[in-house]
């Protein structure tokens, strides 16, 4: 499995809090997991579920836990990587047997996380050393701490826009789109790659809501929104640079024939500029350019182009969140297992993402965003919930790619209608959703 599925989880996990299947075999509600105050009195066998069953199948797990049993001897910690995740421990979720350890699925509301999980503490301590706790933080308990975090932005080839002789970050979206036509006059590059074909890219703009206005609670702020789309907003400044830049033919010619697994190579050869993704996909990137014979340091990251006093900010969101299972009998080695890998095995770098320990340095790839002082804001999470139901509600789809491949089939002359008008109809439908899910 591809880090295109953390990137998927990433954005999901923003809105998707509707339990869909699981329940029935949940145990009474009030479990915990706690520190161990004696590291050497940690036993036990746990098995770890994981969706990186690339990880598990080069032997990389292995190797973070024989770093863990340095510190643990006593535990042995098995893994399970499974394809379909989602699928499968949904399912499993309705037994007692889903692991010991496992990375929360998104089909799971945020309400019954006390019902499958143990809890790891209260989120007034835990948020002062851990990014994201406000993910699985129910009635002050947090019952998930994440994996690792991502940064939103555009991933590009820096050698294709030097010989465009664009040397700086654009900072408005008028900006990104001359440096997009300036790609297409003097290089042979396609400036703009959208990945429609694969659909899921497409959700990436909707990851950066908040880096247009740098507002942390930009998201949240959706649930008392009459016009989303209005003149100025996160989402018009987001959707109007998708529409514009392939309106402008500065994106493939037929977007129904992207592949992703082929776009890392042609970025990484210089054939493509540009792709809006998270952070997690620079060193996807970097490695195609190894395999090509190329530079991976030509890979870079921009942040969204627009700023805010004179500042660009990222928009930080968490990746999948690793929980104890209510029904482990090894509880403390569990716990020791979330607490050693999201602190010491140094994972997030080893990834190229944002630690989830506030310790925790950024990773290299990052390294510009810090130079250059790019704000980053880690998104809050209080009214996902809230926003999930009116998105539902009003058939949008923040998370899905259908509102975004209209958007591109209109600016490719496919569909018909304007953008205005089409802004008008989503907030048409998302005000008529909001009085009706009562917020």
């Amino acid at each position: 499995m591809g880090r295109k599925t953390l990137a998927v989880a990433a954005l999901i996990a923003v809105t998707a809090l509707t339990a869909t299947a699981c329940t029935g075999a949940a145990a009474p509600k009030g479990e915990s997991a706690a520190e161990a105050t004696d590291l050497g009195s940690v036993s036990g066998t746990i098995t770890v579920l994981t969706h990186r069953t690339d990880l598990v199948q080069n032997g990389t797990m292995k190797k973070y836990a024989a770093a863990f049993n340095k510190i643990y001897p006593k535990v042995t910690v098995k893994f399970e990587g499974i394809t379909d995740y989602e699928g499968e421990v949904k399912i499993r979720m309705n037994t007692d047997n889903y692991g010991d350890v496992l990375m929360i699925p998104n089909a799971i509301a945020k309400k019954d996380y006390p019902s499958f999980f143990a809890s790891l503490g209260s989120n007034a301590q835990l948020s002062k050393g851990y990014r994201f706790t406000g993910n699985t933080n129910v009635g002050g308990k947090v019952y998930g701490l994440a994996l690792v975090g991502n940064a939103n932005g555009f991933v590009y080839n820096k050698d294709v826009w030097k010989k465009a002789g664009i040397t700086s970050w654009p900072t408005s979206t008028r900006e990104f789109v001359a440096d997009l036509k300036a790609i297409k006059a003097k290089t042979d590059a396609v400036p703009y790659y959208t990945n429609f074909k694969d659909q899921w890219p497409l959700t990436a703009g909707t990851a950066s809501i908040g880096s247009v206005s740098c507002d942390a609670r930009a998201n949240d702020k959706l649930a008392t929104s009459t016009a989303p789309w209005a003149d100025g907003s996160d989402l018009n400044v987001i959707d109007t640079l998708l529409y514009d830049t392939v309106h402008d033919k500065l994106s493939e010619k037929d977007p129904t024939t992207t592949n992703w697994e082929n776009s890392k190579g042609l970025i990484a050869r210089g054939e493509i500029a540009t792709m809006q993704l998270g952070s997690w996909a620079i060193t996807q990137m970097q490695d195609a350019a190894k395999t090509a014979g190329k530079n991976p340091d030509d890979i870079g990251f921009m942040p969204f182009p627009a700023q805010k006093d004179g500042k660009f900010c990222a928009i930080l969101s968490s990746d999948y969140q690793q929980a104890v299972s209510i029904h482990s009998t090894h509880k403390a080695a569990a716990r020791a297992w979330i607490d050693w890998f999201t602190e010491k095995s140094g994972f997030a770098q080893n990834e190229g993402s944002i630690p989830t320990a506030r310790s925790g340095a950024l990773p290299d790839t990052l390294k510009p965003f810090e130079d250059n002082g790019v704000t980053l804001l880690e998104r809050s999470e209080a009214k996902s919930a809230q926003v999930n139901t009116i998105d539902n509600t009003a058939e949008i789809g923040l998370s899905k790619p259908d509102y975004r491949q209209k958007l591109v089939d209109m600016a490719r002359g496919v569909q018909s209608g304007g953008l205005k008008d089409y802004f008008a109809d989503l907030d048409k439908k998302w005000s008529k959703a909001r009085k009706t899910a009562g917020s």
